[in-house]
C-alpha cells in the first residue's frame, strides 16, 4: 500500500507519459515482477472486447509501443477497431494506470530495431510460431525450434515480415494511488489540443 500517493498537483508532470515513465522506474526499483507488463483490451468492429498482457517495450512519440506478430487476433481487431485500452497494475506501490486511446501498426524501421533488442531466444519464437492459430500439439514447434536454432547458429535473425510494433496514442489516462484510509488518489489527464489537461477524481 503506498501511503505517499505523490500525486499533488505541483509535483506531478504536465505531460501523463513523463508521468508513466517515472511510474515505471519506480516499479523497477520496487523489484516488481513483471514492471512493464500491461493489460491490453481490443474490440471487434461490432465492441466485442477481449483482453490479454504485453510487454511495454518503450514510450517513444508520445505513444506506448509493443510488439506482436502481426497476424495475432489483437492486431486484426485493432486494424478494424483502432480503440483500445490498456492498464499497468502495481501491487507493491499500490499503484495503478489506465489508458484509454487508439492503436496503429508502427513503422518498419521501429519494428527492426526492437526485434534486434530481444534476446535470442524470442527471435527464434517468433520465427518458428504461428501466433494465435489452432495447432494440433507443441512437438512440431520445439522440433523446429531445435532445428532452426542450429542453423542459425550466431548470425543475426532478420526480423519477419509478419512481425511488428504497434503504437498506442492515449487520448486519457489515469494514475490511481491506494491510500490506508481507502480514498484513493486518483488523477486523469485527457487529451486537449497539443497538450493534456489534468484533474482530480473522487476515488
Amino acid at each position: 500500500m503506498n501511503d505517499d500517493i505523490n500525486l499533488r498537483m505541483s509535483t506531478v508532470t504536465d505531460d501523463p507519459l513523463q508521468q508513466l515513465a517515472r511510474w515505471l522506474d519506480d516499479a523497477r526499483d520496487a523489484k516488481e515482477p513483471a514492471p512493464a507488463a500491461m493489460t491490453l483490451a481490443t474490440a471487434t468492429a461490432d465492441g466485442r472486447p477481449s483482453a490479454r498482457v504485453v510487454s511495454l517495450k518503450c514510450l517513444d512519440a508520445g505513444t506506448l509501443v509493443f510488439t506482436t506478430a502481426l497476424r495475432t487476433r489483437k492486431v486484426e481487431e485493432l486494424r478494424r477497431n483502432p480503440q483500445v485500452a490498456a492498464t499497468f497494475y502495481w501491487p507493491a506501490l499500490g499503484r495503478q494506470v489506465r489508458i484509454e486511446g487508439n492503436a496503429e501498426i508502427g513503422e518498419r524501421e521501429l519494428a527492426e530495431e526492437l526485434f534486434a533488442a530481444r534476446p535470442r531466444s524470442h527471435q527464434l519464437q517468433a520465427l518458428v510460431s504461428p501466433q494465435g492459430e489452432e495447432i494440433d500439439d507443441l512437438d512440431a514447434l520445439r522440433t523446429r525450434l531445435g532445428e532452426l536454432s542450429e542453423q542459425a547458429a550466431d548470425r543475426p535473425i532478420p526480423c519477419p515480415a509478419g512481425w511488428g510494433a504497434v503504437r498506442i496514442r492515449p487520448a486519457r489516462i489515469e494514475f490511481w494511488a491506494e491510500s490506508a484510509d481507502r480514498l484513493h488518489d486518483r488523477l486523469v489527464y485527457k487529451a486537449d489540443g497539443d497538450g493534456w489537461r489534468c484533474s482530480r477524481l473522487a476515488p
